[in-house]
């Protein structure tokens, strides 16, 4: 990959099989967005059968052109003249809608390259042998702490922000073996009663969602529940007693299953990380548990993709991670 200008978004080659060619990449919002004639080149077919599908795609109401299609300013030398064009680009949604209805095939494979793209950057170059970089304790941490100098201080959130769990998390999964002998800490610190409610979390979470439209960057999607009912099922869940005292007895607890739950049962149609991570700083501060000097918002962002990318068998392992960093 290489970066442009703007530290969320990236080039992305796609190696298509009439050649390679460059797309924009948007981390932020988790997708990439190609043009017609650039989805025509990765296809194989004219700009015209680009045209006609996506026509046809927005006609039928398989997909939204307002969440999926946006502006970009395309710059051009024509004559010696610097020429400025305002160009549709669409994103991976569509994308791959149009490759499916070229070729099952082909969209199938171009969705496979687009997911491991999109998340390659989060573990790219870190994946760790726990036990042998246990008997090197002390070398690997210095090596973090030296690859960390080497980032560009406007280095986004991708690398830097995994180097920040991996430092945060060492001494937890490296020192005591925990994260491979599955010894974690599962319960928190702090037992004192904070009121949630599902109304509560809806509506701090439309503050949330009108906030990022204005910035234009959430759609009418975000955190629109997929079935009514989905956030209360979870804020009702994290609540929930048993045998006369709560599941969760603890302020960190609850925010860590707050957190685990909203990511990873995917009650919305879009925003389910960013709205999981909102959830769990959001009840921190209302218990008045956030820590806002270790919890930076790179290690939040890391935290959130760990937790959506993790394996459902080793959630208890996930959440005993997140407790030992708010203990900390």
């Amino acid at each position: 990959m290489k970066k442009n200008n703007q530290s969320n978004n990236r080039i992305v080659i796609y190696q298509a099989k009439s050649g390679a060619i460059e797309l924009k990449g948007d981390l932020s919002r988790e997708t990439i967005w190609a043009t017609q004639a650039q989805m025509a080149f990765v296809f194989g077919v004219n700009p015209q059968a680009i045209t006609k599908h996506l026509k046809n795609i927005y006609k039928e109401g398989e997909l939204s052109k307002k969440a999926t299609c946006s502006k970009m300013e395309q710059v051009q030398i024509e004559g010696g003249r610097r020429v400025e064009r305002s160009v549709d680009i669409y994103n991976l949604d569509a994308i791959v809608s149009v490759g499916y209805r070229i070729s099952s095939k082909t969209g199938t494979r171009f969705r496979q390259w687009a997911t491991k793209t999109l998340r390659s950057y989060i573990v790219d170059g870190y994946a760790i042998n726990k036990n042998r970089i246990a008997k090197n304790y002390e070398q690997f941490i210095r090596a973090v702490e030296n690859v960390k100098k080497f980032l560009p201080a406007g280095a986004s959130v991708d690398t830097k922000g995994v180097l920040e769990l991996v430092s945060m998390f060492a001494d937890a999964w490296l020192s005591i073996g925990a994260y491979d002998k599955k010894k974690f800490a599962t319960s928190g610190a702090t037992k004192k009663s904070v009121k949630l409610t599902s109304e509560m979390l809806d509506e701090a979470i439309l503050v949330l969602k009108k906030s990022l439209i204005e910035k234009d960057e959430a759609t009418d999607l975000f955190a629109t529940e997929r079935e009514r009912g989905s956030v209360a099922g979870i804020v009702g869940n994290v609540m929930q007693s048993f045998s006369g005292g709560d599941a969760y007895p603890t302020i960190e607890e609850k925010a860590t299953h707050l957190l685990y739950f909203m990511v990873k049962n995917h009650p919305f149609i879009d925003g389910n990380k960013r709205s999981g991570a909102f959830a769990f700083i959001w009840f921190l501060r209302k218990a008045g548990r956030l820590n806002t000097k270790r919890l930076t918002p790179e290690a939040l962002t890391a935290l959130t993709l760990l937790v959506a990318e993790s394996n459902p068998k080793d959630k208890d392992q996930i959440i005993g991670l997140v407790l030992m960093l708010l203990k900390k």
